[in-house]
């Protein structure tokens, strides 16, 4: 008989994961924390946790408020700041989701991806716009969004394989699960330049995307526009929704290829 397998003893964590970790204990649904509640989702034990939060309140990474919560510091939105994703990316933006926004007054959105999500960097809304779950930091799934679907559609061919495989979530009756259905979705995507979202999210909102290209003409970012479902006039939304990404794509450095000059003996005649 074999000697019984001994228990697996976990890898000890280094400082710079268990700094990650209490920082990572943050999120859109956890914004403010107790020192015991960061212990408890940094996996931490509170002695630990309590120098860790020490060290990064003083440098500014984390704020205590009179309740005795932290949140997030202004040093780290300082740092955010300086990312080529993030408000380099919105000031380039802002204007064209503005006009966007003025001829329609609906929810106007600028995302980027990040893994398998989509993070929205800016929105805009109205008080008499469609209600959304959306607002800036927050993330959601690639697939039930029409920002996810423009930014998955042209992603790398291993991430649309990868993603379609390990499960799709449902959020609606009208969320697509089917991997082979939403393969089609991304192609269409990518022929047409255009993604339409329909009541994936909520059951009463309609989301119209376009892609955002940098200087080399590669897809760094999504707009879009979402309306309510019963007024959604798709066709008529699509070539403002267009032009504002090609216009941001522009005030990024994207310049697209001129046409082709027309060659053989048509050309001159």
């Amino acid at each position: 008989m074999g000697r019984p397998a001994l228990p697996r003893v976990p890898a000890p964590r280094s400082a710079s994961d268990r700094l990650l970790a209490v920082l990572g204990a943050f999120d859109q649904d956890h914004p403010a924390l107790t020192l015991t509640d960061l212990a408890r989702r940094a996996a931490l034990p509170p002695a630990t946790a309590h120098r860790l939060v020490g060290a990064l309140a003083g440098w500014g990474a984390l704020e205590r408020d009179e309740a005795g919560r932290y949140h997030v510091g202004l040093r780290l939105w300082e740092l955010a700041a300086l990312a080529p994703r993030g408000l380099g990316l919105r000031q380039a933006a802002l204007p064209f989701l503005e006009d966007l926004y003025e001829a329609t007054h609906e929810n106007v959105h600028l995302a980027v991806r990040d893994g398998r999500d989509v993070v929205y960097i800016e929105r805009l809304s109205g008080r008499g716009a469609v209600g959304v779950h959306s607002q800036v930091g927050a993330r959601w799934p690639l697939h039930a969004t029409g920002v996810g679907l423009v930014l998955l559609a042209h992603g790398e061919r291993d991430l649309q394989d990868g993603y379609a495989a390990e499960g799709l979530a449902a959020f609606t009756p009208y969320t697509v699960t089917d991997p082979g259905r939403l393969r089609g979705m991304l192609a269409e995507v990518r022929r047409s330049g255009i993604a339409v979202s329909d009541r994936q999210i909520t059951d009463d909102a309609l989301s119209v995307a376009a892609p955002v290209r940098g200087p080399h003409g590669d897809v760094v970012a999504a707009v879009s526009l979402v309306v309510p479902v019963a007024d959604a006039r798709t066709p008529a939304l699509v070539p403002a929704v267009r032009l504002a990404g090609r216009g941001i794509s522009r005030a990024l450095g994207w310049r697209p290829d001129p046409p082709s000059a027309p060659s053989g003996p048509a050309a001159s005649a």
